[in-house]
């Protein structure tokens, strides 16, 4: 992509104007963009101040709908059928009701039969579920409307592989040409291959000449096709965290129940059948000591054995045989034990005794125990017959339900729920409902385990003295230890074999607790199953919805000791009596197993000969509807013989005792201890207890308690709780009106009443809590009662409203404080929730009733219209009767008359509204923590009283009496300041106030004066603007504003609210309006601007005024984008996800899909476009990611600032630059491009929030009028277009598509949302995330405001949400992402290109058009650039068309940049591998040419660009298909053949000449796609094609730029350093031919110190180019400013690979420029750059720091290699390269283009014989290589960088001996030394450069061993020498010289050469130099031996001495030999010996 693509549209409108001129706008705009925004608004009313809104009733009065009837008209008002009354059935579980119907009902009794069976009473808005409370947009609804989206095609999804597209594999085949061509040698076969191509199809219309106007009509109806309709659809749904309007209906109010378990029974069986055996099973939770279910009778006796039993059995009901159950458990925990209980009947004998035959007789025995077992079922026989009525204990056993319920086993049951910290408010709204489960004891579920069968073989026999409930927790507690107790004892063996499983949902055949059928019982006549009743273990705080009245009884013991008489076999006989007579016994005992379903009387099983038994009985009673004072139980005890005796009954009665059920009203339950009476009580005795000792009675041991039973009471008719019973009986006595009465020991009169009452009231908050909740909705119903209806006494009528009110503040905490686990997400309890949306009603459905007469039901019919009542009534309600003070309108005729109407006055809103204001801060405080309950009772009394007084058709105005709306409005002030005094004392407490009063209003305006809410709401406003001045941390304040706005607008009405119908009024007076100060600049109208229009588009006094809602919504965000806003990046995100959610609503919403509407809609969110465009600065900058934002406009981007105050005038030429004119001369204005760092300011918007801002705005655009848009934007400034054009520009980079490579890369980063350290760690393990990755992570997050984002990942790493926190994402979802982001790009595209057309309707007439249109062109550019779609390619592609048909001077007159960048998008769109994109690209470049040729007659403008365009393509692009681009080149052949117009003129020929030359170009790129993975290969081919082009300067630098990239990519820094030296050298050339000025650099000749090869560039002379021909270097580099980027660049390049040096030279002819144009900013950070690189130049001195290149000889033999054969090469390595290295990585290279067997690597250096290699085959040859210097360079070369720079001569030597080894004696070894010359000097453009130059010479061998003797004294002189010293070193190198084992040493070469003088007297000269050189090297060992005694420790002195022995040794040796006397030295003979020495004298490099 060409860096230009992010270029500020500086030359046509300069993006960030210039300081001077923004102080000059400020005086004339009152401030900028931004200080302006708080202030303006044509009223002048800033945005902190809330407008007063017009009087919507008014309104919509005076001025009457406009509109036809129909979507638009439903618009202006409220659906008629907003609000309805619904009575929707209870729902009844069991196919009975259950509820009594007999006879006369008691008060108590007749209001809980009311409540239960009554319907709920629901008051619906019709239309509540469109609003974005009730119909969240969520992920997974987005999803579904994503359904059906068509794929959008796109060019990098259909290239396959990132690199190869699928089409490009065989391009060898299409290429012309062989290697040896020289770049421009193509040929004819190149034009004859095009000739024979075929074209892409044609549009047919392109060649017609039609109206601009039709054309642009046809482009619009086009564009208009396939668009998706709901563009958010495509984004994100919004972010839910932020939904604080979010709620949902309250579920209706259900029976609880917990976690239900289904216990089968299956069978039961014994070693042996003898008698039958009678089960119960039943739950206890061993920890909380408590047995937790009822029990479940079972019976799974064989007929035969039931058969037994026949002389007592009736016929048995079939909810009697019953074998499964239902359990629910609602606190599971791990101590629950499964129960099961055997008895059997009574027979002679202990359990023991009765036990024995089961534990010792074994089945496999019967034949044995034949007789036994005959006798034994004989006695049974007897006993069932005689005794079959009682029972006797007999065995148990007991299952552990967690080792079922877990796998796992037991569980730790560490997570106790006290211990666990509760959730704050906040928490819990955020988790939502659905999350919330038990509480911490939920370690055990009983809800989804799997099903399990059972066989329990052991069962315990029950001990005598152990049947309590005490002893079985003992017994269960001890089978949970390893070491039970139990195991030792001798168990009963039996099969039980149950079946426990989760019960399912709707299970058919079951039987409630009180045997009704529950739903579905498809048949009456199957087996059922009974639900079991739970006993919770701890309170369960639900409300009852159903009748229920059950009485359960449990005998614990009975001490008969002291009893005299024969009293053992005790039984205990229980009634329920209705009276004393027996036959009032009162059938309502259940039945157990296997008899009839209820009985009247039932006995406790028999205990053998034990006075004083216990009990584990449990019965089972109904208890009647009405218990009256003569109901009691009734207990007899018999004494049961076992034994028949003649004379002896069976049964004989001992003792009785009673319970009388009622006392003061209450029913009795709880622990009895009762005296036993030995007689029959006398009669009236069941209104006493057995407590009284009632004359004449005797008594067992004196009257003493005895017997011990219990009661428990499971009813929700009798609350069992002093407070409450208290409350409802003094209730119910004031409705009977039964005076006097007794209330525990007191008698009430009617004149203590009041008193009672009051003191009742107020002691209801002492009720404990489970009652309280489970009898909430009788409560508040009382309550209300007593407001709305005062009661009576004593003929006068007592206002209890306020005891009442702080009752039910009083319940509703009390409720709230035991609920507080399953509040909803808004703080609210469900239950009371639930209350008022489906129980509450007003009290007597019929108003106009006199009390005491029971009220009517309203049908469901009558309750919209009429329900009968007086007209008088409705007109006495009409005039304002507060309850307070009754103003009566008509003379009271009687006292009945009179108290009727006060009664009808009474309305509960109007009560609690005036009780509220008026309470006492006590109250108060309760009251504001459940706010939202009594708001929401409030809303639904006055909805209730609207429609059950059918005044709903009453004016809004009228609907309530000015006094209730006065205590409102003192309501919602005094809730309000709480609000605020609050947020910072208890933020939790301040957000739910907060959130009630918002929907309060918001309730409000559906039923009430819509501007009065208004008016609440302003006033609400304008409370929170006063203390935000002094507030210290304002942030929370305005959140909660924020909020508050955002619950408003979620109103379903919130459209209508906002009058979108009724056109604005303009400001009635000529104001100081900021828009109308532009009337005299508005650049685009005719006329004056429409104030009318501007005011839709600002935040104008008009637009708050009318749109008040959507004012409100606007300003939060217009503040929150406010640069001085605190708190920013935090409320940004609220406010723009609060539009967002909004805007979102209104896409899914049915009332407005039509366009119209949706306009209309639109219109309240105009204001967004002018807000967004004044924040650009600070959104987030999408476009500027790598390279896309001009390297110039950031190079030089510097702010006048500070260039001091030019008064009033603007600078004229920074005013040229506004409006787009040419740049005054001499002015340098054009440099300072890109953002001002002043225009930044203000905190910027984070990519996420910046997305969703843009997206918004597109939706705008999408839906608003395009007349009204056109009309906005002819009245625009030209700065303001600019910017607005700058935001479409961002638009289109922010939802730039991806492609699916992205989403995929995306899921295999696994970038998680989630914070917490687990996920970070296993990352980290996996190694998805590096450490680094980890370190740049954090540091981004880091915001610089503090933890005040909610801390998610920051997104500006990535500019997609993820969806969901999901990380590996399926195939599917990839793909589904990728299509949703598809067609989101198009989209948002096409709506730019919509604005775009829009924007160049609204100029075309003005004369400041071309600057605008350079604009628009530039987006547009910018769009075709991007990804896109084919879809939006061709619309985008015919705009463009049409847009330089209209307008060619724009391109062709103007800047060349635009028609170079138009050309570079065209031709990449001509290569693409769609066909559409193909074709219309096509078509727009041929029309290119045909408009750039009709103006001028030649094209060589578009000839130019076009030719520069491809190569620059074919350079840089890597997926790039030539193919397809000469077929389109064929196309466009084709279209200038058929062009009927032209055919006269050369236009075709010209077409012909260019297409061919392209074709040319791109066969050289085809080679070059061939060496693709041959760096130095495609270097030297890009290196030619651009010498190619070196008479075309453009295309020569288009090609370096290429050129640096590339290397840039292969890490080659240095080389890509030089091709920018290059360019900025071309550059400079033509600069200077331009003009001459002193500050820039003369040509490339200023540049030598640089790089000597620079010189090349020179070839720019006056017979190649004239610079003023049209089309030559007329690129944007071509300029100043491009000759910096070049500098900066090559000096970043050269930084980068570590040639600072460099560095300084570039930056040399760079600081004069800079200089010359007083760029301080920039001068700064040049020198700053310089002060770093001589910093690490200094740090580097030695130079092994810096390791700049090895080099290599590299030698190509064999007619394979093409034009490389027998050709040398000097290839720069990377340093540290090894011979290895570079000789495997061309061998690899070759081998896989030729073949493994083709290619050998010569492993010698010598030279090569051609003749002796395998023509076959390919050679190369590798020989390091090293730089040489001669002597006097080394004198200049003295820096390491010095001898790595600018280097030329390479040296290499290859040692050898006359035979032909390369190693032999001393006397025989030569070595030749070879110095190879380059073209050019390293570094160069590339990295090998062609060997110019060899020379050869050979050293005999005695120079060889002058030579290494030489280097052996060089070496001893640096270790001597070196500082610090290094005794190691020197004591290595020492070894070396004087060890006596050195192989070859220095002793051998002085026997060899010195021991005779040469008779040769050519080499006297040798000898003498090597006994020099003997000397020399003795000299250097005596000077190491003393550094090396100065350096050893004491440690090594034996080895210094054998060192120096070793030296004595090696002089001694060599005395002789050094001293004997040479004859003359003779003169040199020949010119070659002295070359010869003095090449030896040459040291190789010296390290």
């Amino acid at each position: 992509m060409a860096a230009s693509e992010r270029r500020a549209f500086a030359h046509k409108i300069n993006r960030t104007v210039a300081a001077e001129v923004r102080k000059q706008v400020s005086r004339e705009r009152s401030g900028s963009p931004h200080s302006s925004r708080r202030s303006s608004s044509s009223l002048g009313v800033p945005l902190t101040e809330v407008i007063e809104p017009l009087d919507f009733e008014d309104v919509l009065l005076s001025r009457p709908p406009e509109v036809e009837p129909g979507p638009l008209r439903d618009l202006m008002e409220f659906p008629a059928d907003d609000l309805e009354l619904l009575k929707q059935p209870r729902e009844c579980r069991t196919t009975e009701s259950g509820v009594p119907e007999d006879g006369k009902l008691d008060a108590q009794v007749r209001a809980a039969v009311e409540m239960y069976s009554e319907d709920w009473v629901i008051v619906r808005r019709r239309y509540q579920h469109l609003s974005t409370a009730y119909s969240p947009i969520t992920t997974e609804t987005q999803r579904e409307r994503q359904k059906g989206l068509t794929c959008q095609v796109f060019e990098q999804d259909t290239s396959g592989d990132e690199r190869m597209g699928p089409e490009d594999t065989d391009d060898s085949q299409h290429c012309s040409g062989s290697p040896e061509d020289t770049p421009r040698s193509s040929g004819a076969s190149g034009i004859f291959s095009l000739r024979n191509l075929a074209a892409d199809s044609l549009l047919p219309t392109l060649l017609e000449r039609a109206a601009p106007e039709d054309v642009d009509r046809r482009n619009e109806a086009l564009r208009r096709q396939h668009r998706a309709p709901a563009l958010l659809a495509l984004y994100p749904a919004p972010d839910e965290d932020e939904a604080v309007e979010r709620c949902s209906h309250p579920e209706p109010p259900r029976e609880h129940f917990g976690q239900r378990i289904l216990v089968k029974c299956l069978s039961l069986k014994f070693e042996i059948e003898i008698e039958p055996i009678f089960g119960t099973l039943a739950l206890y939770d061993v920890r909380e000591k408590k047995k937790i279910s009822e029990n479940f009778y079972f019976d799974l006796n064989s007929d035969s054995v039931k058969g037994l039993l026949r002389a007592h059995g009736t016929h048995p009901a079939i909810s009697t045989l019953a074998r499964s159950a239902i359990f629910s458990v609602t606190y599971p925990s791990p101590d629950i034990f499964l129960v099961v209980k055997l008895e059997k009947v009574l027979q002679q004998g202990d359990i023991s005794e009765c036990c024995e035959p089961y534990m010792v007789m074994k089945e496999a025995d019967t034949v044995k125990n034949k007789e036994k077992l005959e006798r034994l079922r004989l006695a049974a026989e007897q006993f069932c017959t005689r005794l079959g009525r009682y029972r006797m204990p007999f065995a148990w056993t007991a299952v552990h339900l967690a080792n079922i319920v877990s796998s796992v086993g037991p569980q730790d049951r560490d997570s106790d729920s006290e211990g666990e910290r509760r959730p704050t408010w906040a928490e819990r709204r955020r988790r939502g409902p659905q999350d919330r489960g038990c509480s911490g004891d939920d370690v055990c579920s009983f809800s989804g385990f799997r099903p399990a069968t059972l066989t329990v073989t052991n069962f315990f026999k029950q001990e005598a003295e152990r049947l309590s409930d005490e002893d079985l927790f003992k017994f269960l507690a001890d089978m949970r230890r390893p070491s039970s107790l139990l195991r030792r004892l001798r168990p009963v063996t039996a099969q039980l074999k149950i079946d426990i499983s989760p019960a399912p949902e709707n299970l058919h055949f079951c039987l409630s607790p009180e045997l009704l059928h529950v739903k579905p019982y498809p048949d009456p006549r199957g087996r059922p199953t009974k639900e079991i009743l739970e006993f919770p273990a701890r309170e369960v705080y639900a409300p009852h919805t159903c009748y229920r009245n059950l009485l359960f009884v449990y005998p614990h013991s009975l001490n008969f000791s002291s009893r005299q008489g024969s009293v053992r076999n005790l039984a205990v006989r229980i009634q329920y009596m209705a009276g004393e007579d027996q036959s009032q016994a009162l059938p309502v005992i259940f039945g157990k197993s296997s008899c009839s379903e209820f009985t009247r009387e039932a006995f406790t099983p028999v205990v053998y000969h034990n006075k004083s038994p216990e009990f584990y009985e449990e019965f089972k009673l109904r208890l009647p509807a009405c218990v009256t004072e003569n109901h009691h139980l009734f207990f007899t005890f018999y004494h049961v013989s076992c034994q028949p005796r003649p004379g002896t009954a069976l049964e004989t009665p001992v003792g009785f005792t009673w319970i009388p059920l009622l006392q003061h009203g209450r029913l009795r339950t709880g622990l009895f201890c009762l005296p036993v009476s030995v007689d029959q009580p006398p009669p009236s005795y069941s209104v006493l207890t057995p407590d009284v000792a009632l004359p004449g009675m005797r008594w067992v041991d004196g009257h003493k308690g005895v017997f011990s039973v219990e009661l428990t009471a499971v009813s929700s008719v009798h609350p069992q709780d002093p407070h409450l019973d208290k409350f409802f009986t003094l209730v119910h006595v004031l409705e009977e009106g039964t005076f006097p009465f007794r209330l525990k020991e007191t008698v009430v009169s009617e004149g203590t009443m009041e008193q009672e009452l009051r003191a009742s009231l107020a002691t209801l908050r002492l009720a404990s809590p489970e009652p309280l909740v489970a009898f909430s909705h009788h409560v508040l119903d009382k309550l209300v009662r007593l407001v709305v209806r005062p009661p009576i006494i004593c003929g006068q009528m007592v206002n209890l409203g306020r005891g009442a009110f702080e009752a039910m503040a009083h319940v509703a905490s009390l409720v709230h404080r035991n609920l507080e686990a399953v509040q909803d997400s808004r703080g609210h309890c469900p239950l009371l929730a639930a209350y008022v949306h489906y129980a509450f009603r007003l009290p007597g459905g019929d108003l106009s009733l006199p009390a005491g007469v029971p009220p009517a039901t309203v049908q469901a019919a009558t309750l919209a219209r009429g329900s009968g009542r007086p007209t008088s009534l409705y007109l006495a309600r009409s005039k304002s009767i507060s309850s307070s003070n009754p103003d009566l309108a008509v003379v009271p005729g009687s006292v009945d008359d009179e108290v009727s109407r006060i009664l009808a006055s009474k309305l509960l809103h109007e009560e609690l509204a005036l009780q509220w204001v008026v309470s006492g801060s006590a109250v108060r405080e309760v009251v504001l923590q459940h706010a939202w309950f009594f708001f929401q009772l409030m809303i639904k009394s006055m909805e209730l009283h609207l429609l059950l007084g059918q005044r709903l058709d009453t004016p809004r105005k009228l609907r309530f009496p000015g006094r209730f709306l006065d205590d409102i409005t003192a309501l919602v002030a005094s809730v309000g300041l709480e609000v605020i005094t609050r947020v910072h004392k208890d933020i939790e407490l301040a957000e739910r106030l907060n959130a009630s009063l918002a929907f309060f209003l918001s309730d409000l305006l559906s039923i009430t004066d819509r501007g009065y809410v208004f008016s609440l709401v302003r006033a609400h406003y304008r409370q929170v603007a006063t203390r935000l001045q002094s507030a210290p941390n304002p942030a929370a304040l305005l959140t909660l504003r924020m909020d508050f706005t955002r619950i408003l607008c979620s109103h379903e009405h919130y459209v209508t609210l906002n009058l979108p119908c009724c056109p604005l009024s303009p400001p009635a007076s000529p104001s100081p309006s900021v828009s109308s100060t532009t009337s005299q600049s508005s650049t685009f109208s005719s006329q004056a601007p429409d104030p009318k229009v501007i005011s839709m588009f600002e935040l104008s006094g008009p637009f708050r005024q009318q749109h008040f809602l959507a004012g409100l919504l606007l300003t939060e965000l217009a503040l929150a984008l406010d640069p001085e806003a605190e708190g920013a990046s935090h409320l940004h995100k609220k406010a723009i996800c609060a539009v967002h959610s909004l805007l979102c609503s209104h896409d899914v919403d049915p009332r407005y899909t039509e366009a119209t509407v949706k306009a209309k809609v639109a219109e309240l969110y105009l204001p967004l476009l002018s807000l967004v465009r004044d924040t650009l600065p600070r959104l987030h900058g999408f476009a500027e990611g790598s390279g896309q934002r001009s390297r110039l406009a950031s190079m030089l981007d510097s702010d006048t600032e500070g260039e001091g105050d030019i008064g009033s005038t603007i600078n004229p030429s920074v005013a040229m630059a506004i409006a787009g004119g040419p740049l005054a001369p001499g002015s340098r204005t054009s440099i300072s491009q890109g953002p001002s760092a002043a225009a930044r300011s203000g905190c910027p918007l984070s990519a996420e929030s910046s997305r969703t801002l843009l997206v918004c705005v597109l939706w705008v655009l999408k839906n608003a009028e395009p007349a009204l848009l056109h009309r906005w934007a002819a009245d625009l400034t030209l700065p303001q277009l600019g910017r607005l054009l700058d935001l479409l520009y961002l638009c289109l980079a922010a939802f730039e598509y991806k492609g699916k490579k992205a989403f995929e890369r995306i899921n295999s980063l696994t970038f998680k949302k989630s914070l917490d350290m687990k996920a970070r760690l296993e990352e980290a393990i996996l190694g998805t995330i590096g450490a680094r990755q980890e370190m740049v992570r954090r540091s981004r997050e880091r915001s610089p405001f503090g933890n005040q984002e909610n801390v998610r990942w920051r997104k500006s790493v990535t500019h997609w949400r993820q969806t969901s926190d999901r990380v590996d994402k399926t195939k599917d979802e990839m793909e589904h992402e990728a299509l949703v982001d598809g067609n989101l790009a198009t989209e948002a595209s096409l709506v730019v290109l919509d604005m775009l057309e829009i924007i160049v309707q609204t100029v075309m007439l003005s004369e400041a058009r071309e600057s605008v249109l350079g604009a628009v062109l530039r987006v547009l550019l910018y769009s075709l650039g991007s990804a896109q779609s084919a879809l939006f390619l061709q619309h985008g592609l015919a705009t463009q068309r049409a847009l330089v048909s209209k307008f060619p001077e724009l391109l062709f007159e103007e800047d060349t940049e635009l028609c170079a960048d138009l050309c570079l998008r065209l031709l990449r769109h001509c290569g693409s591998r769609i066909s559409t994109i193909r074709t219309h690209a096509s078509a727009s470049l041929y029309l290119l040419m045909r408009q750039n040729f009709e103006i001028g007659h030649n094209f060589a403008r578009v000839k130019m660009l076009v030719t520069m365009s491809l190569s620059s393509l074919v350079g840089t692009t890597q997926n790039f298909s030539e193919e397809h681009l000469r077929r389109s080149l064929k196309t466009i052949l084709t279209y200038a053949e058929e062009d009927i117009g032209l055919r006269d003129s050369t236009f075709a020929e010209q077409v012909q000449d260019l297409m061919f030359n392209l074709h040319m170009i791109l066969t050289d790129t085809v080679k070059m796609k061939e060496h693709q993975e041959d760096p130095e290969m495609l270097m030297d081919l890009m290196y030619r094609i651009a010498r190619g082009y070196q008479g075309s300067p453009d295309l020569r630098l288009t090609w370096l730029q290429n050129m640096a990239s590339k290397h840039a990519e292969l890490g080659n820094h240095a080389e890509a350093a030089q091709c920018m030296v290059h360019a900025a050298a071309l550059v400079a050339e033509y600069l200077a031919l331009l003009e001459d000025s002193r500050h820039l650099p003369v040509g490339c000749v200023s540049f030598q110190n640089v790089s000597s090869n620079v010189l090349e560039e020179s070839a720019i002379s006056d017979d190649i180019l004239s610079p003023d021909e049209e089309g030559f270097c007329s690129g944007k580099n071509f300029t100043e400013l491009g000759l910096v980027g070049l500098l900066e660049q090559a000096a970043a390049y050269f930084t980068m690979g570590g040639l600072y040096e460099a560095v300084n030279e570039v930056y040399k002819s760079l600081i004069p420029i800079l200089e010359a144009h007083r760029d301080y900013k920039k001068l700064a950070a040049v020198h700053g750059r310089l002060q770093e690189a001589f910093t690490k130049i200094m740090h580097q001195s030695s130079g092994w720091e810096r390791v700049f290149g090895t080099y290599f000889r590299v030698g190509f033999y064999g007619a394979r290699f093409g034009d490389l054969d027998e050709q040398e090469f000097v290839y720069k390595e990377p340093s540290i390269t090894k011979l290895a290295e570079i000789s495997h990585r061309l061998e690899e290279f070759y081998a896989e283009r030729f073949g493994d067997d083709v290619v050998e690597i010569i492993k010698d250096s010598n030279p090569v014989d051609k003749s002796k290699l395998d023509p076959q085959k390919a050679y190369i040859q590798i020989t390091y290589v090293e730089p040489h210097f001669d002597t006097y360079e080394l004198k200049d070369r003295v820096t390491y960088f010095d001898r790595n720079y600018g280097l030329r001569a390479f040296l290499f030597c290859t040692p050898f001996t006359p035979d032909g080894r390369a190693h032999g004696e001393l006397v025989e070894q030569h070595k030749r030394k070879t110095l190879l010359s380059t073209e050019h000097a390293f570094p160069y453009i590339k990295t090998r450069i062609r060997v110019c130059h060899r020379e050869e010479t050979v050293l005999t061998p005695v120079e060889v061993a002058i030579e290494d003797m030489q280097k052996k004294t060089r070496e001893l002189a640096f270790a001597t020498e070196q500082d610090p010293p290094d005794a190691k070193m020197l004591q290595m190198v020492l070894q070396g010289s004087v060890g006596p084992t050195v192989n070859q040493g220095p002793l051998e070469v002085a026997q060899v050469f010195l021991s005779e003088i040469p008779e040769d007297p050519k080499l006297f000269r040798h000898h003498n130099k090597l006994r020099l050189c003997f000397k020399d090297f003795c000299k250097k060992c005596e000077d190491a031996l003393r550094k090396n005694k100065a350096l050893i420790g004491p440690d090594q002195k034996e080895y210094h001495r054998e060192l120096e022995r070793h030296y004595s040794r090696l002089r001694e040796a060599l005395q002789p030999l050094l001293t004997q006397r040479l004859p003359q030295l003779l003169a040199p003979s020949s010119t070659s010996l002295r070359n010869s020495l003095n090449r030896s004298s040459f040291r190789k490099a010296d390290l």
